[in-house]
């Protein structure tokens, strides 16, 4: 008689736990959100930035996110930039997390920028540089439309061993303010209460939808003054050739009547000619 062994099972795994991902950033006082969408949705800032900066598979441009050194229980004391950029990261795994983590990461963000509203501008200025300095992130800037909540227009500071030192922001003409970053290569410029971003190499603007949309207009104006010039050619070819084929063929018109002429002459001769044959030669008696 045979005795069956019984096989036991193995305990299913645990399930993976879930991955982690932020909740949902804070809805903005209105004086911010419409502060930040006038200098940096309306404008196309974002957009220009990921296209100037490059590399978008490593290079991250990003807002209103969440920014943590690590997973945590809560958002109490995060903060969620109105600008953030970092270089050599993972841009698909910021936008999965719906935030920054630096442990993820492997490094804190290169560039974060607060555009001041009188709802945020306290903090900005009195809260946020040590926390973004005991974040280790790089620069961080302040913009300030009026010049009324922060103190000033444009400030900018730069991480030095475990605090921010100033940036030194000077005074171009017609009152504009200009900082350069170092970690942008970039100047940022108060301008008219715009916030502008300027290449150091060509002091001209990164390229804007209006540049774009201004180069295709030029391209297309180019192609149709080519096309245009091309046809005045073509129509000045056709003209000399069809006033040589004139002129050929009057020279051929009037060699054919020198030829009937010609042919004329011949057969009159012959006819004479004939005409003496027919003659008798007189006889002699």
């Amino acid at each position: 008689m045979t005795t069956a062994i019984a096989v036991k099972t193995p305990p299913a795994p645990p399930p993976a736990p879930e991955p982690f991902r932020f909740p949902e950033p804070p809805e903005r006082e209105i004086d911010e959100s419409m502060t930040n969408h006038r200098q940096l949705t309306y404008t196309g800032h974002c957009h220009h930035l990921v296209q100037y900066l490059g590399n978008r598979d490593t290079t991250l441009v990003g807002a209103d996110f969440w920014l943590a050194r690590g997973p945590r229980p809560g958002t109490l004391g995060l903060r969620c930039p109105d600008l953030l950029i970092a270089f050599d990261v993972d841009p698909a795994a910021y936008f999965a997390t719906g935030g920054y983590l630096i442990t993820e990461q492997g490094k804190p963000p290169d560039f974060v920028l607060e555009v001041a509203s009188e709802s945020t501008a306290k903090v900005d200025v009195e809260q946020k540089p040590a926390d973004y300095a005991a974040l280790g992130i790089l620069e961080y800037w302040r913009f300030d439309q009026t010049g009324e909540y922060c103190g000033s227009r444009l400030t900018g500071d730069r991480l030095v061993d475990d605090h921010y030192e100033p940036i030194p922001i000077e005074e171009l003409p017609d009152g504009v303010l200009q900082g350069y970053s170092p970690a942008l290569h970039l100047y940022l410029r108060w301008e008219r209460g715009r916030l502008t971003w300027h290449d150091p190499a060509t002091g001209r603007h990164i390229l804007t939808f209006d540049d774009v949309k201004e180069a295709h207009l030029n391209e297309q104006a180019r192609t149709a003054a080519a096309r245009a010039a091309r046809l005045r050619a073509d129509a000045r070819t056709a003209e000399y050739l069809a006033a040589r084929f004139w002129d050929e063929a009057l020279i051929a018109e009037n060699r054919a009547a020198r030829l009937r002429a010609e042919a004329g002459i011949v057969k009159a001769e012959a006819r004479i000619s004939e005409r003496r044959l027919e003659i008798p030669w007189p006889q002699k008696d």
